[in-house]
C-alpha cells in the first residue's frame, strides 16, 4: 500500500478519533473506543472508503502507533491527543528521571513563563526520545527541545501516564521543571 494513502487515512482517523467523531456520525465511549465496524461504515457513508485490511495496515504501519485495537479486534481508539473529553484508562506511573518536549523557538518565551500547557488536548505530551522531539518541534518552525525534570515533578506530586506507544502524558509542566536542551 502506498505510504501517501496510509498517511491520508491516518490523518482522517486522527481527526475523527481524537477531535471530531461527530463529523462522521459516531460516538466514542468514555475510554475513547468505538466499534471498528461502525467506524468503517461511517467513513464509507462520508465518502471515505477503507477496508478492514487497510485499517489494520494503517494501525500497524503508523510510525507513531497512534491507534490501538481491542484484544478481540472489534474496537479502535486513538492512544492520545484527544481534544474531545474522554477518560483514558491509563494508570499513573513513575516516570524516568528526564523527559523531553519538542516545540518551536517562537513559543519558547511563553513556555518558559507559563510552563507547558495542554491547550485543547487533555495532556501535555512528552518523550524519552530526544531525537523524536527534534522532529516534533520541526513541524512548527525552528525546533527547540526542552528537558523536563520528571523525577522532581513526580516527587512534587505531579501524575504521569504512559501510553502503549511510549508517549508520556501529564496535565501541566510548570516552568520550574523545564530547561532548554
Amino acid at each position: 500500500m502506498k505510504s501517501h494513502h496510509i498517511k491520508q487515512i491516518s490523518k482522517r482517523l486522527s481527526y475523527v478519533l481524537r477531535h471530531a467523531p461527530e463529523s462522521i456520525g459516531i460516538e466514542l465511549s468514555r475510554g475513547g473506543w468505538t466499534s471498528v465496524d461502525q467506524l468503517l461504515d461511517a467513513l464509507a457513508r462520508s465518502g471515505f472508503h477503507v477496508s478492514l485490511e487497510t485499517l489494520e495496515n494503517v494501525i500497524t504501519e503508523n510510525d507513531k502507533q497512534r491507534f490501538e485495537l481491542s484484544g478481540d479486534l472489534s474496537l479502535i481508539r486513538a492512544r492520545q491527543g484527544h481534544s474531545v473529553q474522554i477518560e483514558m484508562d491509563y494508570e499513573p506511573v513513575k516516570p524516568p528521571d528526564m523527559l523531553y518536549h519538542g516545540t518551536a523557538t517562537r513559543f519558547l518565551e511563553s513556555i518558559l513563563e507559563h510552563g507547558l500547557i495542554k491547550g485543547t488536548r487533555q495532556h501535555v505530551h512528552l518523550s524519552t526520545n530526544y531525537q523524536t522531539m527534534v522532529q516534533v518541534g520541526s513541524r512548527h518552525g525552528k525546533p527547540v527541545v526542552l528537558s523536563i525534570d520528571a523525577k522532581s515533578m513526580f516527587e512534587s506530586g505531579h501524575e504521569f501516564f504512559v501510553t502503549g506507544n511510549h508517549v508520556w502524558l501529564t496535565e501541566h509542566v510548570p516552568p520550574d521543571f523545564l530547561s532548554r536542551g
